[in-house]
């Protein structure tokens, strides 16, 4: 299988995407939104609401933990982020790119690490098995659980 690591950073692209439609919502892109907003434009992978709240702090990021949720919940409800489910009862948040570019997860059941990878093949085919069924696929996460490459050289 042709996986490898998924390396492409969020970028501006997407801020500029999710500023335009906080405009044409009606709503303030600052305070909270906006340090959500540019955390999340800054990652490569997805981060739970704690860890983001932790990051923003460790930058002297004034914001509350309950803001960081209400801005995570508004931005899922838009549709500008995906919640990734790896397990373990948290969520986890990424940026959901206009033009579908996305990536999957594995999730090392020793250590807890989350890396992300992109697979073209395995895209192709899990579009074949939604044609397959008749159904029109929206949207798609695959979450692999095991062991990380490091803790399975263990």
């Amino acid at each position: 299988m042709a996986a490898h690591a998924h390396t492409h950073a969020t970028g501006s692209g997407w801020k500029q995407h999710v500023l335009a439609s906080f405009a044409h919502e009606g709503f303030r892109a600052g305070g909270a939104r906006a340090v959500v907003v540019e955390l999340l434009a800054e990652q490569d992978c997805c981060l739970s609401a704690q860890e983001i709240f932790d990051r923003l702090r460790a930058g002297g990021r004034k914001v509350g933990i309950a803001s960081v949720y209400r801005v995570l919940d508004q931005l899922a409800q838009m549709q500008l982020v995906q919640r990734v489910d790896v397990g373990g009862g948290v969520s986890r948040f990424e940026a959901a790119h206009p033009g579908g570019d996305h990536h999957h997860h594995l999730v090392c059941d020793d250590c807890g690490r989350v890396v992300a990878f992109e697979d073209e093949r395995l895209e192709a085919e899990l579009d074949r098995v939604g044609k397959s069924l008749g159904a029109r696929v929206a949207a798609h996460d695959l979450v692999l659980h095991g062991a990380c490459a490091d803790c399975s050289q263990k």
